[in-house]
């Protein structure tokens, strides 16, 4: 596996949140080959070097696992929560293999989201290099503009940053009118900053599509294993190497 920050293979591991596990390090309670690391822009690769948190050697994962869930409104998409709101990782008790969230929904939005225990799948999916849509549908507390629509699509600054080009289409006419929003980037919060921008409130926000790969029929608060041909289709977008089945 390629290189990463010592707290993000802890997070990806299941051992910690980031945060929890940057706490961790700088308690000098992890070691990579044997020596005590407490510097937090250390880097790492799991499988190559030996790292161990509190003097148990983290292994990695014997076998991948991909599932696509369904999040319902009220739940963080993190391993753990600071705050003791309930995450998805509740929603997949039961699992042998642990696994994590790839990316986030906020926790008053739902829909679509991947889990695994595969570091590469999970970050070519989050990075911004790939530009891998996402999809979204919005309803909105008032309708917006011909001229605001042609400003969202070309990107609206936030905090002082231009987002990216989005997608935008009204999908149907009402007070409180429905969108479909496409996005290559994931800012916290972003649809519903974008929103804001122009005076308006998000009323509900679901992921529908991530890539090609639709939430379907697939239920509130349940997951599903990808199929074999959505992995590989995924693996040849995001340009990864299917590992084999004796290495």
């Amino acid at each position: 596996m390629a290189e990463e920050r010592l707290q993000k293979i802890l997070s990806m591991a299941g051992i910690a949140s980031r945060r929890k596990a940057e706490v961790l390090i700088t308690e000098g309670r992890v070691t990579v080959n044997g020596k005590v690391v407490t510097q937090l822009g250390t880097k790492a690769a799991l499988g190559r070097d030996h790292i161990k948190v509190d003097g148990k050697l983290i292994q990695p994962p014997r076998e991948f696992v991909y599932l696509a869930l369904n999040k319902p409104v009220g739940y963080v998409t993190t391993v753990s929560d600071p705050e003791g709101r309930p995450t998805i990782m509740e929603l997949v008790r039961g699992l042998k293999t642990r696994v994590y969230p790839v990316g986030r929904l906020d926790f008053h939005s739902e829909g679509l989201i991947l889990l695994t225990n595969d570091g590469d799948f999970a970050n070519a999916i989050m990075s911004a290099k790939t530009k891998l849509v996402k999809t979204y549908v919005v309803k909105v507390n008032g309708t917006l503009t011909l001229d605001q629509e042609e400003e969202f699509r070309r990107g609206v600054s936030l905090s002082g940053k231009r987002t990216a080009p989005a997608g935008l289409k009204r999908l149907k006419a009402a007070a409180n009118p429905w969108y479909e929003v496409k996005l290559t980037e994931g800012r916290q919060n972003q649809i519903r900053m974008m929103f804001r921008n122009f005076g308006l409130l998000v009323e509900k926000l679901k992921r529908v599509k991530i890539g090609f790969l639709e939430l379907g029929s697939l239920r509130p608060r349940s997951f599903r294993s990808l199929e074999p041909e959505e992995l590989n289709r995924f693996f040849k977008v995001l340009k990864l190497k299917v590992a084999d089945d004796d290495e």
